[in-house]
């Protein structure tokens, strides 16, 4: 995963390089607003520490081993950041999807000698998916999938321009809408989703909105006076742990694992944020 977003950095910064040979040295006004869309790419890095948490005793928790009668870590055979192939640890998992960014945005920038400041907002949507399995002794898969609906980004960008070219760094407050849903291969246990409230479509995915933050950079170049063409690195992190919640309940014997320490289940979470990597290029048109 590291090779295609060090590839798409490597574009960027070609592109950057390439806006820097062709601005002029003639003083250009950045100040006004503007609008304007972008395509890119929406990358995932395979997050090999990601994990499930468990909470047996309903503390709140996730931080306790969930154990067999016999005392053995029911799993013991691990997890990994995909989608289990199967049942069994050994089979693995498939890699997380990543696909097309596209994105659309309106701001307005002020000019201070060389110095820019501005405001946009930016709503986009990228064909990214996140998956984390742990898998059981028994043997069972317990897989957490969530994929972006879309997303908006509140934020400020800073930069030096120079004749008709504009370099900015960018960042802050984002509220995405992020579908999420939780397969298994258990079928002695039943599983409830906790904290869930949105609207599941016919996959299965419950959609519902997390607050997160956005940052990045890149270059602008004034193509015409009211046209510019823009390249833009952002990385974008959504928190919606306490919304993935299930527990995993009876009917099961009195033996099973996840009622040993509470009858009335243990609950799961997945441990990471959703995070994710875009690169977009795009025009802006300037009033």
């Amino acid at each position: 995963m590291w090779k295609w977003i060090r590839r798409s950095r490597a574009v960027l910064c070609g592109l950057v390089c390439l806006l820097g040979a062709s601005a002029s040295a003639s003083a250009q006004s950045w100040t006004g607003a503007y609008a304007g869309g972008a395509l890119g790419g929406g990358f995932r890095e395979r997050a090999g520490s990601e994990r499930i948490g468990f909470d047996t005793n309903l503390d709140g928790l996730f931080t306790d081993t969930v154990r067999t009668v016999a005392g053995v870590d029911a799993f013991s055979p691990g997890f990994c950041g995909g989608l289990a192939v199967n049942a069994m640890a050994a089979g693995g998992c498939v890699d997380d999807d990543n696909g097309l960014d596209i994105s659309g945005r309106a701001g307005y920038d002020w000019q201070f000698g060389r110095f820019v400041a501005g405001a946009l907002v930016d709503v986009s949507h990228a064909d990214v998916t996140d998956n984390v399995t742990a898998f059981s002794t028994t043997p069972a898969f317990y897989a957490f999938t969530r994929r972006l609906d879309y997303s908006t980004g509140f934020r400020g960008r800073a930069g030096i321009a120079s004749g008709r070219l504009l370099m900015y760094g960018t960042g802050g407050a984002a509220w995405a809408k992020i579908g999420q849903r939780f397969t298994t291969s258990n079928v002695v246990n039943t599983f409830v989703a906790i904290n869930q409230n949105g609207d599941t479509d016919d996959d299965g995915f419950v959609s519902e909105g997390a607050w997160g933050y956005q940052a990045g950079g890149g270059a602008e170049l004034r193509l015409t006076s009211r046209l510019t063409l823009n390249g833009e690195y952002l990385f974008s992190s959504f928190d919606n742990r306490e919304e993935s919640i299930v527990r995993s309940q009876g009917p099961a014997p009195a033996t099973n694992a996840f009622i040993l320490v509470n009858a009335a289940g243990t609950n799961f979470q997945r441990t990471e944020r959703f995070e994710f990597h875009s690169v977009r290029v795009g025009l802006n048109v300037r009033f």
